[in-house]
């Protein structure tokens, strides 16, 4: 489907980038002959998935949490002093965790918010300035999730950054056109990684969405690793400002991801929440 070549020349900062569906699409970026930044808030990770991409002429990372401007800016100004201006964005970093909203505290609600929200914007607005001022244009995707529109419930703090993560993306790419920017949103369904799996989908819930999914399985990373590719090159230069959905149908055939768990009885469902000892996390 794509040239060996299809993203030769070009230079991509992938936040997230340490594991996880980050580091596919970053495998998959180099693949196609791009030059991969990551960022991640765990240096040793990143080093790892370096390692594991295996082009260390075309590979380099920073270590820094989105949630700091400061930081996001100098891992920007490291990418480019590394590896030449960034011609694509995919703003990965995420956090989230299943949780009773009427049992969350205001700092766990505030930490997803900040990586989800806060931390897209910082990248977004540090990556698009340079964008703007080297008038070379540029590609830049949004991982969502399609409870951004449908909500859900028990990732209320989730759902909510995504949304306005989604928002964002349409808003810019109505702004930032004139410069030859192109703001783009993916949302995937259920993607087993190694983290995040465990945090949303344990056994108890595994099968319950898989059975939700009209296609009969969950996604495979290549897959979405693919989407990104064709978003991010020359192929796709007049789709902006959309969010194309990967989930098997899920979604069109049963709404917000976690909704169906309000049909269990709540102290189980407590209790459940409680043995995953959830915590916020950024991936990567």
């Amino acid at each position: 489907m794509f040239r060996d070549d299809a993203l030769a020349g070009k230079t991509a900062l992938i936040t997230g980038g340490g594991s996880g569906l980050g580091l596919s699409m970053a495998e998959r970026f180099a693949a196609l002959g791009a030059s991969i930044f990551l960022i991640g808030r765990s240096e040793a990770r990143l080093a790892e998935a370096a390692d594991r991409i295996a082009q260390p002429d075309r590979v380099a990372y920073g270590a820094a949490d989105v949630r700091d401007p400061a930081a996001v800016a100098a891992a920007v100004e490291a990418a480019e002093a590394a590896l030449g201006p960034i011609d694509i964005l995919v703003n990965n970093a995420a956090g989230n965790f299943l949780a009773a909203t009427e049992d969350l505290s205001a700092n766990a609600f505030n930490s997803v918010v900040q990586t989800v929200l806060y931390g897209t914007f910082h990248c977004t607005q540090a990556v698009g300035r340079r964008m703007i001022d080297s008038g070379r244009g540029g590609s830049i995707i949004n991982i969502v999730v399609s409870y951004a529109w449908t909500g859900s419930a028990f990732v209320v703090p989730s759902a909510a950054a995504k949304a306005g993560v989604l928002a964002m993306t349409r808003s810019l790419a109505v702004e930032w056109a004139t410069w030859g920017i192109r703001l783009n949103a993916i949302a995937p369904g259920p993607f087993p990684t190694e983290g995040a799996w465990s945090r949303l989908f344990p056994p108890e819930f595994e099968k319950a969405s898989l059975e939700r999914i009209p296609a009969g399985r969950f996604g495979k990373h290549e897959e979405l690793a693919n989407l990104a590719a064709f978003l991010a090159g020359d192929a796709a230069p007049y789709i902006t400002g959309d969010c194309i959905t990967i989930d098997g149908g899920r979604w069109l055939a049963s709404g917000g991801e976690f909704n169906s768990l309000t049909r269990m009885p709540r102290d189980e469902l407590k209790g459940i929440f409680a043995r995953m000892k959830p915590s916020p996390r950024t991936s990567g």
